[in-house]
């Protein structure tokens, strides 16, 4: 998630500098204001063009539903990937159309859009049965004065109709999207997540460009000037480096909305990267093209908004300080018995060479029929045979899992994706810690089967227990391979 914001932000900065400085006429080469309607298509064109590039360039178009045309098998959207694309069609063409009107700042715009949106994250959680805790409520107030403080600006810029519609119309795609986004993805599991990505990332600029068509074609004068005069200028060019620097930020937006976790967790991400950029990009244009730099009002707005991206993200950050890792599978006696005994073992060897402060590690069970039983016989063979020292599993007895035994763990590592979702519906608000302990599949059971089943899933726990370590203690928490495991 680290890294998705960052990119946004990094994204997000040339972005904002394009749109302002062409549509404020300081971008070399052009000669005058250009307005939001007249680099729109132009804008449309560059994002349509660059995404084809990103989807052939990463591999995903692989992930997409396939129609037969002429004969031919091309990708298609399903019916509700192009709904989200049309939602995020409006969002697209809003958000640079937002950039535009005369006498507003970068940051007040940023303020009006990310204030929204970060109200409209709970909200649309609670619509989903999401859980949303009493932190995600603060953040709404937080957000609501962020809004209130950066419009008492508003005597020092012009906030036209346009520019109220345009907002409007922006807060009402991210509540379609959500809707469509949180009912057919979000789910945690790669193929379903990436499918929804391509069609609606395919859909999105299609549906953009071909709105814009017919707003030309019923006889809007500045989109009509957009396809046709304005395409033969200089400033095309760089309109259409505006949709290509959109796609770039459209990626990492996407992907950090279809993190499994709740909008009210992902959000903040987002609009915190966003919130810098936009104040980097401010500065950089009243530096670069002496534009007036924003309003005090609307540098302790930011403040408010920023405040508000820290009470959303207060249950992760809680959950951060937590040290407990919990494994969980069926009767708690093979798999996450395993898994609990083989990062007892990694952090054993581990802990003595880092500064990290040890964690500790658990396991339950989601049916567990006798309380106290030993690990199985096959699981404790399996575990000898990778050279796990009996002292991490032999005082091992199985438990049920428990609401309180979640929630005070970090982490909640599940065998399958049905015991994830059963363990996130019988334990409402654990914030997207819930996840399945190998991404790539289920784990499953091999009670009852022969000793090399046993030892294959052994090796499979044992490099997603790895890999999992990895991930929470950073890069100095590389965990070494055993002796066997390693040769």
């Amino acid at each position: 998630m680290g890294w998705l914001a960052f990119g946004y932000f990094v994204s997000y900065i040339p972005y904002a500098m394009l749109v302002k400085a062409l549509s404020s006429g300081v971008l070399p080469g052009t000669h005058g204001p250009v307005g939001g309607l007249v680099l729109l298509p132009a804008a449309a064109m560059g994002q349509l063009l660059a995404m084809p590039v990103f989807l052939a360039a990463s591999g995903w178009w692989r992930y997409a539903r396939r129609s037969e045309v002429m004969g031919r098998q091309l990708p298609s959207p399903g019916r509700d990937a192009a709904v989200s694309g049309l939602f995020a069609a409006l969002i697209i063409a809003t958000t640079t159309l937002n950039y535009t009107f005369a006498g507003v700042s970068i940051l007040l715009m940023l303020l009006l859009m990310r204030g929204g949106v970060l109200i409209v994250a709970p909200v649309m959680d609670t619509l989903r049965r999401r859980h949303v805790r009493a932190s995600a409520w603060v953040a709404v107030a937080f957000s609501l004065v962020a809004v209130g403080v950066g419009l008492g600006d508003v005597t020092g810029y012009h906030m036209t109709f346009g520019a109220v519609l345009s907002l409007a119309v922006y807060l009402a795609g991210y509540v379609g999207r959500f809707e469509v986004m949180g009912r057919v993805a979000k789910t945690g599991t790669v193929a379903t997540d990436r499918r929804y990505f391509v069609e609606e990332h395919a859909a999105a600029p299609a549906w953009q460009l071909l709105l814009l068509v017919l707003g030309a074609a019923l006889g809007q004068p500045q989109l009509r000037e957009g396809f046709t005069t304005f395409l033969t200028t200089p400033a095309a060019l760089g309109a259409a480096a505006i949709g290509v620097a959109y796609e770039a930020l459209f990626v990492f937006g996407t992907l950090i909305y279809l993190d499994r976790r709740e909008y009210s967790w992902c959000v903040p991400a987002n609009r915190c990267a966003s919130l810098l950029s936009g104040l980097v990009a401010s500065y950089a244009l009243v530096w670069l093209a002496g534009l007036a730099a924003p309003g005090s009002a609307q540098l302790v707005a930011l403040v408010f908004a920023l405040c508000a991206v820290l009470a959303l993200s207060a249950p992760a950050l809680a959950a951060r300080r937590r040290c407990r890792l919990l494994f969980v599978c069926g009767g708690n006696t093979s798999r996450s018995a395993m898994a609990e005994s083989m990062a007892r073992a990694e952090l054993a060897v581990l802990t003595p060479r880092t500064r990290v402060r040890p964690l500790r590690v658990a396991s339950a069970g989601l049916e567990v029929k006798r309380r106290g039983a030993t690990m199985s016989e096959g699981a404790q063979a399996a575990l000898a045979g990778l050279d796990i020292p009996r002292a991490a599993y032999r005082r091992h007895r199985a438990r049920p899992m428990t609401p309180v035994l979640c929630r005070g763990s970090a982490v909640i590592y599940c065998m399958t994706r049905a015991q994830r979702d059963q363990v996130a519906m019988l334990v409402p608000g654990l914030d997207g810690r819930v996840v399945c302990l190998d991404p790539a599949g289920d784990i499953p059971n091999p009670a009852g089967r022969p000793p090399e089943e046993y030892r294959a899933c052994a090796r499979r726990i044992q490099a997603s227990v790895r890999t999992r370590l990895r991930e929470h203690l950073g890069p100095a928490g590389a965990v070494p391979g055993s002796r066997r495991a390693a040769g």
